[in-house]
């Protein structure tokens, strides 16, 4: 697992990943900055000597071993997926490849993450089946960094969210 962090503020020194790269990472989550009285509790908690590396002293203990981790796994595997939706995800990630905002839309790849993360959503939904509203509930964070606006479609504002929105506002959803 692989967590890493951005900041839109300072670039210097730092480069975009190629498409090729940022293809392979499964989700993008966007954080929101934290409330005042959070932002305070950290500032509370490092002036009190907190060290962020002593995951033991922060409270945080396993929820699971690997073996339930590889349990899951295998679950999840079984977890169903009817042609309809196979079509569905494929109609998706088709849509991004032809909106005149995006220069590069999703691969193949992207469309083979967006079932993983369904199945996973369906299995932690408690459900043997992945249902459309599966698909749309992950389509965000496993499709946002796997687009590339047009240079112009940013200039007048569009963010891959947008684009995002669009498609799935655009593409029928089956029954």
């Amino acid at each position: 697992m692989v967590v890493a962090t951005q900041n839109p503020v300072e670039y210097e020194g730092t480069y975009p990943l190629p498409e090729a790269q940022l293809d392979r990472f499964l989700l993008k989550l966007v954080l929101p900055l934290p409330e005042r009285g959070e932002e305070i509790e950290v500032l509370r908690r490092h002036a009190a000597d907190f060290n962020p590396r002593d995951l033991a002293a922060a409270g945080l203990r396993p929820v699971a071993s690997a073996a339930d981790l590889a349990a899951a796994r295998a679950e999840v595997a079984q977890v169903q997926v009817g042609p309809e939706v196979l079509g569905y995800v494929v109609d998706l990630v088709r849509a991004t490849r032809t909106s005149p905002s995006l220069s590069l839309g999703v691969s193949p790849r992207g469309a083979t993450a967006l079932l993983a993360t369904a199945r996973a959503w369906a299995w932690l939904s408690g459900r043997g089946y992945v249902t459309p509203d599966d698909v749309k509930a992950l389509a965000h964070p496993t499709l946002r960094h796997r687009v590339q606006l047009r240079a112009e479609a940013e200039l007048e504002g569009v963010t891959a969210e947008t684009v995002l929105a669009g498609v799935l506002a655009a593409v029928p959803v089956p029954r």
